[in-house]
């Protein structure tokens, strides 16, 4: 989502608050939840899921195997529900033309490192850069990022974001535009 005029270009950046988020916290709550259910099921010998028979399970060593992972499961759910919470990796992309300021904000995890904010100069930024990076599952992704004397490149496009090579051209053409600055292919 963004806002353009001719001389504010502002980009409002998704954080954790998806849908994909709330459903995979969830999936995962629920399913932990049931393991941590079955495991105390066989500690105690009695039927705390009705659609399961405890009896079939012993508590050593499946009782303990499943409640562990059941444990496992929700504190990964509680991180996943935290930064889906926080609302972390969201904020802003601003580039502003007429005061020549280039503003980009994130909320972080609670802490020092909350609000992560950069104010750079428009005059710094050298080019907008669009690489070819792998994951770890070997697929090739295009990263949108840009080039600022002294500082490196600067992301501007998340790795999970599923935008197709003619998208991110597009979008690197009419932000170099803007910008007015040239654009570099790795």
């Amino acid at each position: 989502m963004s806002w353009r005029s001719e001389r504010i270009w502002i980009e409002l950046i998704t954080g954790s608050r998806k849908t994909s988020n709330f459903c995979w916290a969830f999936i995962l709550f629920l399913g932990s939840l049931g393991f941590l259910l079955v495991g105390t099921s066989s500690y105690l010998g009695r039927n705390l899921i009705s659609l399961f028979p405890s009896q079939q399970i012993i508590f050593f060593p499946q009782g303990i195997v499943m409640a562990f992972y059941g444990i496992a499961g929700l504190f990964i759910s509680s991180y996943l529900w935290c930064t889906i919470l926080w609302n972390v990796g969201s904020g802003y992309d601003r580039f502003d033309r007429k005061e020549g300021i280039v503003c980009i904000f994130r909320w972080g995890f609670p802490g020092k490192n909350r609000r992560i904010f950069l104010r750079l100069l428009m005059k710094d930024i050298q080019s907008i850069r669009i690489a070819v990076k792998e994951d770890i599952y070997a697929r090739r992704i295009l990263v949108l990022s840009m080039e600022v004397g002294g500082q490196g490149a600067i992301p501007l496009t998340r790795t999970d974001e599923n935008l197709t090579p003619r998208e991110i051209e597009q979008k690197a053409a009419e932000l170099a535009y803007f910008l007015r600055v040239p654009i570099e292919v790795f």
